[in-house]
């Protein structure tokens, strides 16, 4: 009898301590009122993470890729590629862990794709401008929005947008994405000289290694996806990397070049050397705010800041809407949950990115693999955010998973997606012509910024055109003119003489 007690009351010491951590997430997280469990926000989690952890690999490449002006850090002309990877995994995962907590979202945040391609391709290559610089022009841009978000501007901004343009956005990221995963898995490409603007395959077949691998791993995410098999998509991706460490052993495909055009895209699904490694910070701190002002002037930082910041801006409105959408968060009138906290923290990490010498950090429309795979709740960034602190030691591995693999599960949430194209009222042109506009813009502008801009200013027009101008919200009147002066940033950049 003693020994019955002594067991019964063990178990039920354990089982009570089990109950009171579920309690204590389910209180801070929601996870019973957003219909979730731990384990989903853990799954859903990873699958975000491994959706996007393409950007340790393509991050480096972008940044040190470029030479710069100045000396940086050790002295070389080019960023550190090491550091780069070690900085751009621990700002993403702290920033990411703070989403998580502060606005209890499932969006996962890095150093934007697109933002670091300006920072390198222009910003940096100013004669004059350090590499130092270029991040002190990212701090600046982070700190404006801070201000716009503190003052309400930015949450107001998005509240002036009408409800089907936030669906016609959703629906147009979600056609953006699945271009993003062909691309990147080269199933579709540019074309060559006498060639269509876009070719399927090679000479249009699936010819090579790592297009059959994406193939198959793409009809495994299909088959999975219609038998109902929770964490479809995070089995896809896993699967499809197994698949693809297995051909490169065998055939020992190798990277894509002009002398092999049918390797691996980005990564070569192989391990060299050990699955760990020492983070290297040194990128931490090169930023200079005083920089940019002293050596192109006051109206020069202006604009460049400008032109990073619109493209922030509305990256992620339109994110937060797609990913809210996605996973049934949004209320009537088409608001994610906590969107002040949701825009805070991201604004936030505009100036942790240029802090930490990684370009500007934002939120990732890859948060709706994990969104798809059953995540609800700010759980799941928690989760994204320790698997990439974790990675600042093993980014090795996260180099295993070449765009082939996780392309299929971007095609999917693409799918998933483009479904809220039947809440748009298409017998209204007042509303399908710049719904229209907005969804294609951004897959072939591949853009996210230049659908909703297109969109906004063909709304403004329309309701113009229908004598209905006085309906328009001044907000959106003010950010279309605003749209206007970005797609004319380059005349406006060449009569600055920063181009």
């Amino acid at each position: 009898m003693r020994d019955w007690c002594d067991v019964s009351t063990s178990q039920t010491t354990s089982d009570s301590a089990s109950g009171s951590r579920q309690g204590v997430l389910d209180r801070y997280f929601h996870l019973n009122e957003r219909g979730t469990s731990a384990w989903r926000e853990i799954r859903g989690g990873v699958v975000t993470f491994f959706a996007m952890a393409y950007i340790l690999v393509l991050n480096p490449i972008i940044l040190s890729g470029t030479d710069s002006a100045g000396k940086y850090l050790g002295g070389g002309s080019k960023p550190d590629a090491a550091a780069i990877v070690a900085g751009t995994a621990l700002v993403a995962g702290l920033m990411t862990i703070l989403m998580g907590t502060v606005s209890n979202f499932p969006l996962a945040l890095a150093a934007g794709l697109g933002l670091n391609s300006m920072v390198a391709g222009t910003i940096v290559k100013i004669p004059g401008m350090t590499w130092a610089d270029g991040m002190g022009v990212i701090v600046i841009e982070g700190i404006v929005i801070v201000f716009l978000v503190l003052t309400g501007l930015r949450e107001a901004i998005f509240r002036a947008v009408p409800k089907f343009l936030r669906t016609a956005i959703s629906v147009g990221i979600g056609l953006f994405v699945t271009f993003v995963g062909l691309v990147n898995a080269g199933i579709v490409h540019k074309g060559g000289e006498g060639e269509t603007a876009l070719v399927f395959g090679v000479n249009g077949s699936v010819s090579t290694w790592p297009l059959v691998v994406f193939t198959l791993g793409l009809a495994l995410t299909v088959v999975l996806m219609v038998r109902h098999v929770k964490g479809a998509i995070l089995i896809g991706i896993v699967s499809t990397t197994v698949l693809a460490v297995a051909v490169e052993a065998v055939r020992h495909v190798g990277p894509h070049s002009g002398d092999n055009p049918g390797g691996w895209g980005l990564t070569v699904p192989s391990l060299k050397g050990s699955p760990v490694q020492t983070p290297d910070f040194s990128t931490l701190g090169e930023f200079s705010i005083a920089g940019p002002f002293a050596k192109i002037g006051v109206v020069a930082v202006a604009v460049l800041a400008f032109s990073v910041m619109l493209a922030d801006f509305f990256d992620t409105m339109g994110t937060m809407v797609a990913v809210g959408a996605e996973g049934d968060l949004l209320d009537d009138a088409g608001n994610p949950p906590n969107t002040q906290r949701i825009l805070l923290v991201d604004s936030l990490a505009a100036i942790a990115g240029g802090a930490g010498g990684v370009s500007s950090n934002t939120s990732y429309i890859e948060s709706s693999t994990g969104v798809a795979d059953g995540a609800r709740t700010g759980l799941a960034s928690v989760v994204t955010g320790v698997a990439f602190l974790l990675s600042t030691f093993f980014a090795p591995l996260a180099a295993l998973v070449p765009n082939e693999a996780a392309a299929p599960a971007l095609v999917a949430v693409g799918f998933l997606m483009m479904q809220q194209v039947a809440k748009i009222d298409w017998t209204d042109l007042g509303i399908a012509i710049p719904a229209f506009l907005t969804i294609v813009f951004m897959p072939f502008g591949y853009s996210i910024t230049v659908g909703i801009g297109v969109g906004f200013i063909c709304h403004c027009m329309v309701e113009t055109a229908r004598g209905r101008a006085r309906k328009i919200h001044p907000l959106m009147w003010l950010v279309s003119a605003l749209f206007v002066v970005y797609f004319l940033l380059d005349p406006i950049q060449r009569m600055l003489g920063l181009i």
